[in-house]
């Protein structure tokens, strides 16, 4: 796979179990990663390339800055902006972040040091979330006079529930790793600068697995989420009917009954 454009790294690893892992490294380091126009562009088309490669099976979210994943919008830059200009970049945000939310198959933001406001935002569009004990998380973008705008009031939300979400949300709140965590924001909290490690050894877990059956469970999931019940379980039906009669399902019931790992067609 070729790198996307500077600003994002798509990089393949080749480590053993990690064949099918693409990692996404947020790559603006002299600016602790701040989302810029152009590294929004860059995210978007980042998201597009990996969501087109039918042989990822799991991405994570990484920074190349060992202090900041990344520290949200980028406020000198919006500073000269006329409101005109904000609302030109508008779609150009969304679409970075919608392109990490939109991801088929699951994904791991990796956070050691500050993830804030689009940062964590960023983070909040994977579906795990592994963080440093020294990380520091929040969305403070009403102390600024703005809003969470790239999912935060809703993916929150749907994290914490609502008074959890509104609390952290209304009082801009910075929460370190361990308070995140007690609070449902997080998923897990490991040693100061080991979160890619962690998120690389879940992904070489989750990559092991059906690539249909794990995309297919992904779209049940987030398609069911905020339907009644008799509703998700038709969305449930219509994702196991797309993965029962494919390859991936005639080689896992094989693998099964020989007893030797599956070696999965992917389709």
């Amino acid at each position: 796979m070729p790198s996307s454009p500077s600003l994002v790294r798509v990089e393949r690893l080749t480590d053993p179990g990690l064949e099918h892992v693409a990692e996404l490294v947020l790559d603006r380091p002299e600016a602790l990663n701040a989302v810029s126009t152009d590294m929004a562009r860059a995210i978007a088309a980042a998201t597009a390339q990996v969501a087109a490669d039918d042989s990822v099976r799991c991405v994570v979210l990484t920074s190349s800055h060992p202090k900041a994943f990344c520290v949200g919008a980028d406020l000198k830059e919006r500073n000269a902006f006329t409101d005109a200009d904000l609302m030109e970049q508008r779609p150009v945000a969304r679409a970075a972040y919608g392109g990490v939310l939109a991801l088929p198959m699951p994904a791991i933001a990796a956070v050691d040091g500050f993830a804030l406001g689009g940062g964590f935002e960023l983070a909040l569009s994977c579906d795990v979330i592994v963080a440093g004990e020294e990380a520091l998380v929040g969305l403070p973008e009403v102390g600024v006079g703005v809003i969470p705008g790239g999912g935060g009031t809703q993916l929150l939300v749907r994290r914490v529930g609502w008074s959890r979400a509104a609390r952290a949300i209304f009082t801009a709140a910075r929460m370190p790793a361990r308070e995140a965590h007690e609070l449902g924001a997080v998923d897990e909290v490991v040693p100061a600068g080991t979160a890619r490690d962690r998120a690389l050894a879940l992904a070489r877990t989750i990559a092991a697995n059906s690539p249909v059956g794990l995309r297919s469970a992904k779209r049940a999931m987030r398609l069911g989420a905020d339907v009644d019940l008799a509703a998700g379980l038709e969305i449930e039906d219509a994702c196991w009917r797309a993965t029962a009669f494919s390859g991936d399902r005639r080689e896992g019931v094989a693998a099964f009954a020989e007893k030797r790992t599956p070696v999965w067609p992917g389709r």
